[in-house]
């Protein structure tokens, strides 16, 4: 495992964080660890978070080869470890554990507050790896590991196949689906009922970044923001169908698409 990423939202801190308090990236290799609680000037943290109920240092996250773990420090209180793109999975961590491994390859970390409100920061483990199928069995170090580890259940794969939809159905050599237009297109997938803006740009940028390690390179092309984000789909389709990354037969896990068509279903989502 080369690392993970630890993002706490806009708002994820707490009500009590103030209108100032924006949203935390966190990116840790092997061995390093980030420490989450209320914090204070003697006892500092990486993820400050706002409430009464939560301990100055409620707990850590360490990256171990691979996998990575939670530790929750609190004498009194157990955590909540969701996988957000599972069938309502989760883990609860009790006070005192050390060291809880965390299997999920998105998972949310939800700590309980006074307010009623969650106090919750995401974490990505891009680097959970998959074996070539037709290698099963055997030594694992003889095994072929795949170049890009995508897992076809999860949500992140479902925007990937929406982003590739226009060129592998011959609709468009050039576009590329903008964000409205794949919350619009995913909307009818029993998995995507929430899925919001704010979310399929998160996906996208997770595939960029930790799936398909372009952020360099459509950084450095780009310039501007928006700019940066259209080169950044380009390219994720570029590369996901220049592999077979996604293919005709994934097709089949969107979503029917209605009967006005795909001009007329973008012209609604925009």
């Amino acid at each position: 495992m080369s690392g993970i990423v630890i993002h706490l939202p806009e708002g994820g801190r707490g009500p009590q964080a103030g209108p100032d308090a924006g949203p935390v990236t966190l990116r840790l290799g092997p061995g390093e660890v980030a420490r989450f609680g209320r914090g204070s000037a003697t006892c500092p943290v990486e993820l400050r978070l706002v409430d009464a109920a939560i301990s100055r240092l409620a707990g850590e996250i360490r990256v171990t080869d691979d996998h990575w773990q939670l530790s929750n420090h609190s004498a009194t209180q157990s955590y909540l470890v969701e996988n957000p793109e599972g069938a309502g999975e989760y883990l609860r961590v009790p006070p005192r554990r050390a060291g809880a491994p965390i299997p999920f390859e998105f998972a949310r970390v939800v700590l309980p507050t006074r307010s009623g409100s969650a106090v919750a920061f995401q974490v990505f483990a891009p680097d959970h790896v998959y074996l070539d199928p037709d290698r099963a069995g055997g030594p694992r170090d003889s095994h072929t590991l795949m170049a890009y580890s995508l897992d076809e259940t999860a949500i992140y794969f479902l925007v990937l196949v929406a982003l590739c939809e226009p060129r592998l159905r011959d609709e468009s050599p050039l576009a590329v689906p903008t964000t409205p237009e794949i919350v619009a297109r995913l909307g009818g997938h029993p998995g995507c009922s929430g899925l919001t803006s704010r979310a399929v740009s998160s996906h996208i940028d997770y595939l960029a970044e930790e799936k398909m390690r372009l952020t360099t390179l459509t950084e450095r092309q780009e310039q501007g923001r928006g700019a940066r984000r259209n080169g950044k789909r380009e390219a994720i389709v570029s590369v996901a169908l220049r592999f077979g990354l996604v293919r005709e037969e994934h097709l089949a896990l969107l979503p029917p698409r209605g009967a006005t068509g795909a001009r007329e279903e973008r012209a609604a989502a925009r």
